[in-house]
C-alpha cells in the first residue's frame, strides 16, 4: 500500500518514513531510497522548513542528494549515516522524486541545490538571514557573492572562504572558527562536491557558529558563471547528468557511466522485493 501525503512536510504515519524530531522540531517525512532517507519536500516546503529552522536557531546540516550520493552510500556505511542524520536530505535528482511519487508522495518535487540557493536568497531579502560561502576554486566564492548581491539587493553576505584542496590544518580551522564567531551567519553554503562536503558538514557543524550548513556542490560554479547549467527541460526529464557529462567528460564519465546503471539495477531490486534496504 502506498502512503498518502498531506500538504504539510511535517509529521508522518510511521517511524520507517520519518526522520527523528530534534530539539522539538517536528519530524519530516522521508522516503527510503536504497537505505537513504530522502526528505519529502518540494522547493516551496523546503524554504518553509529552512526559514523556520533559521528563526528557531535550530542547528543542522542539509544534504542535497541525488543518484551520486545514494550510490556512494551503498558501499560506505559512514557516509550513509551522515545522510540519514542530516536535518534534511533533499531530493536533488528526478529519480529521487520519481521514487517518492511511486511511494504515494504526490507533492514531492525536486529540491535542486542551485534552485534552493536562489530561493533562499530571494526569501532572505525580506527576512533576517546572513549567508556565508565556503568552497569553490580560488575567486569563485567572491564572484558568486558579488553576483548574488547584484541579483538580490539587500542580501546580507557575512563572508566567503576558499578552502585548500585538502583537509584543513589546525591553524586554518582556528581561522575559520574565528571568522564565523565574528560574522555569525545563519546559512553556510558549502560547495565542495559529494561526498567531501557532507563529511565536512557532519564534522564541523558543532564547532562552527552557524545555524545551518547546506552542501550545494556545483551551485558555486553555476551561479558564478563558471559553468553553464543544463536547459530546464533536461533537468525536469532527468537528463541533466548527460548534459554535464558532455561538458566535463574526463571528470564525470566514471561517475555517471558506473553509478547510473548500478542505481537502476538496485532500484529494481528494491521495488521488486528482491532486496530490502533498511533506514538506519
Amino acid at each position: 500500500m502506498f502512503a498518502a501525503m498531506s500538504d504539510s512536510p511535517f509529521a508522518s504515519t510511521s517511524p520507517e518514513n520519518t526522520s527523528p524530531s530534534v530539539s522539538g522540531f517536528p519530524a519530516i517525512k522521508r522516503v527510503n531510497v536504497l537505505g537513504v532517507g530522502i526528505s519529502v519536500l518540494n522547493l516551496s516546503t523546503a524554504r518553509e522548513v529552512i526559514a523556520d529552522a533559521v528563526a528557531r536557531k535550530r542547528k543542522g546540516y542539509i544534504c542535497i542528494t541525488g543518484v551520486h550520493g545514494v550510490t556512494e552510500a551503498q558501499d560506505n556505511p559512514d557516509f550513509r549515516q551522515i545522510l540519514n542524520n542530516a536535518f534534511l536530505c533533499t531530493p536533488d535528482g528526478m529519480p529521487m522524486v520519481w521514487m517518492g511519487k511511486l511511494r504515494g508522495f504526490r507533492e514531492m518535487g525536486r529540491v535542486y541545490g542551485p534552485d534552493l540557493m536562489l530561493e533562499l536568497c530571494r526569501w532572505s531579502q525580506q527576512s533576517p538571514c546572513k549567508h556565508f560561502f565556503f568552497g569553490g576554486a580560488p575567486g569563485v566564492a567572491e564572484e558568486l557573492s558579488a553576483r548574488l548581491e547584484s541579483r538580490f539587493p539587500g542580501l546580507q553576505i557575512a563572508g566567503c572562504y576558499t578552502p585548500p584542496f585538502r583537509p584543513l590544518n589546525s591553524s586554518e580551522e582556528i581561522a575559520l572558527e574565528q571568522m564565523l564567531r565574528e560574522t555569525k551567519p545563519d546559512i553556510m553554503w558549502v560547495g565542495l562536491s559529494t561526498p567531501k562536503q557532507e563529511h565536512f558538514m557532519a564534522r564541523y557543524l558543532s564547532r562552527l557558529n552557524v545555524t545551518l550548513m547546506v552542501g550545494v556542490g556545483a551551485a558555486f560554479d553555476f551561479h558564478s558563471g563558471r559553468v553553464k547549467q543544463a536547459p530546464r527541460w533536461m533537468q525536469k526529464s532527468g537528463l541533466e547528468w548527460f548534459y554535464r557529462l558532455c561538458q566535463e567528460p574526463r571528470r564525470l564519465w566514471r561517475r555517471y557511466l558506473r553509478n547510473n546503471p548500478l542505481f537502476v539495477a538496485r532500484i529494481f531490486c528494491q521495488l521488486s522485493g528482491i532486496k530490502h534496504y533498511r533506514l538506519e
